[in-house]
């Protein structure tokens, strides 16, 4: 196992300790993840009493491969816990998420959320959010539009294609723009502009959502915690 899987399997653990019987979690997506999802799997055999929401078919899946328990939004719509990974973070626990396409099933879990736990290697903490490329999810039907307005905002969008040159599909069935805005040296006005195009579904802006980031840096573990509980 490389450095990097290392820190994020440490940083994994380490969130899993939060966890206390009796809890509803939303599980996240992408590799970090599934660390937490596989290490949440261990404690239930040994009895941990816990039920979870994935935020995507994917880590739907791995927890039933290691038997947590699952529910949905329609029998409870408030979760105590979430433990979810990102493309980039900041020390004020502003994120990128959406590498891997689930970020509107991400979003609606960590607003549901009275505390999302992010968990990242140390490649993750960033002084400015931008160099990875923000993922947007589109209607179908709006993506060129949507591209165009994207444009109109300073924006380079492109077109999620998977090895064989066919568009990404999200668990959805929408679209994924890749937008390049460059260093985004105004999170909060960026998210406030994408949040009023019409055909956009998602964006991988998470602002004001974390609770705290717990991440692993060589043989260490930093945690990040916001000063004040979110509006």
């Amino acid at each position: 196992m490389d450095q990097t899987e290392i820190e994020k399997q440490a940083a994994a653990d380490h969130a899993v300790q939060r966890i206390q019987d009796g809890m509803l979690l939303g599980l996240g997506s992408g590799s970090t993840s599934a660390y937490a999802i596989r290490r949440i799997g261990e404690r239930v055999r040994q009895g941990l009493n816990v039920r979870g929401i994935p935020t995507s078919r994917h880590s739907e899946e791995l927890a039933e491969a290691v038997g947590i328990p699952l529910t949905s939004f329609d029998e409870e719509t408030r979760i105590d816990l979430t433990i979810d990974g990102a493309d980039e973070l900041t020390p004020q626990l502003q994120l990128i998420k959406g590498g891997g396409g689930a970020m509107l099933r991400e979003k609606i879990v960590a607003t549901a959320s009275d505390r999302l736990v992010i968990i990242a290697d140390s490649r993750k903490l960033v002084p400015a959010l931008g160099k990875f490329q923000l993922p947007i999810e589109v209607l179908p039907f709006a993506c060129p539009v949507v591209a165009r307005w994207l444009r109109d905002l300073g924006g380079k969008p492109q077109l999620r294609s998977d090895a064989d040159g066919k568009p990404v599909m999200t668990d959805q069935q929408n679209l994924v723009l890749d937008c390049d805005f460059g260093i985004i040296e105004t999170p909060e006005e960026l998210a406030a502009q994408l949040d009023r195009i019409p055909g956009l579904i998602a964006h991988g802006l998470f602002l004001r959502l974390a609770s705290c980031a717990i991440v692993g840096r060589g043989t260490e573990i930093l945690t990040i915690e916001r000063e004040m509980e979110r509006a």
